[in-house]
């Protein structure tokens, strides 16, 4: 399968008591639907998988491929630091029905390029299913440099889609893609789309993070796709100053649920603790730039 456009990575919403809502969880996927996102990422880092339980995450899997039913396709988290543990949610997932899963490398004290490549050739071996390979240094403690992610993908053919998420994420996706360039692979950005104008001019195919507007970024990749840079261009950058209050360290899950409860998503914008809470000072924020974004058309 070849993946490309824009994968929203869902949110895990909660109800006051703090247990999965699944009505919610429904209502997100059809406000993105209806947004035009190509594919979906479950149990993502921002999806708060780490802050659920082994139920709660078949739980959350299996009401994402039930309500998407096949509409587009669905990638599933599937990062584990032992090797028979991200495999058993390898398998999981594909006996579910995604199309893909996302693996991080398992984190150690230092990176070890050959145990890493080895770490997706295991889990290659074992699991039928294509592999989204996600470059994300907070998880796994280190980046993953163009070299061993071109490495990955030579050795690997299931694995030849990345997400990168190391900044400078343009310069990694054209670095990857030189050494690369007689393979189809393809690079999707992350960091809340941030830098996706630029990582579409060096190469990418497209945007897979959990921005509650993905609609802007199907009309940047749509436009940019249809050689209208220009007017990609300029959705971006009167999109960015959204793009960039989302994405804040610590508090962008808690930023982003309360988004999509105004937009009539969820029904509790509740993040799990020891996740971040929107204060006083944020919210009058987000207000302000909120109310500056729809000057440009962007809709709540």
């Amino acid at each position: 399968m070849q993946f490309g456009g824009v994968f929203s990575v869902l949110p895990t919403p909660f109800d006051p008591s703090g247990d999965v809502d699944q009505d919610s969880l429904r209502r997100v996927i059809d406000l993105f639907l209806a947004d035009g996102v190509n594919g979906f990422t479950a149990l993502g880092v921002t999806s708060e998988v780490a802050r659920l339980t082994e139920a709660e995450r078949d739980f959350v899997l299996d009401t994402v491929l039930a309500h998407v039913n096949g509409r587009v396709p669905v990638v599933a988290g599937t990062t584990a630091d032992g090797l028979q543990t991200c495999i058993a949610y390898s398998r999981r997932a594909r006996q579910a029905g995604a199309a893909a899963v996302m693996i991080s490398p398992p984190r150690m004290p230092k990176i070890n390029s050959d145990a890493v490549a080895r770490h997706f050739a295991d889990v290659s071996a074992a699991v039928d299913v294509p592999i989204v390979v996600q470059d994300y240094p907070p998880i796994s403690g280190y980046a993953m440099e163009p070299a061993l992610l071109a490495r990955i993908a030579r050795d690997v053919p299931v694995a030849r889609t990345i997400k990168l998420e190391d900044p400078p994420t343009p310069f990694k996706t054209s670095r990857i893609l030189e050494q690369t360039n007689d393979l189809d692979v393809r690079i999707f950005g992350g960091l809340g789309g941030v830098f996706l104008l630029e990582e579409l001019m060096a190469g990418a195919a497209g945007a897979m993070t959990g921005f509650a507007f993905p609609a802007l970024l199907v009309e940047i990749v749509s436009l940019f796709r249809d050689g209208r840079v220009n007017d990609a261009a300029d959705v971006f950058y009167r999109s960015v100053a959204l793009m960039r209050f989302e994405f804040q360290e610590g508090i962008g899950m808690a930023i982003r649920k309360d988004v999509l409860k105004r937009r009539g998503a969820i029904a509790h914008a509740g993040v799990r603790p020891p996740g971040g809470q929107l204060d006083r000072a944020t919210r009058d924020a987000l207000e302000r730039v909120l109310k500056w974004s729809e000057k440009p058309g962007v809709r709540l």
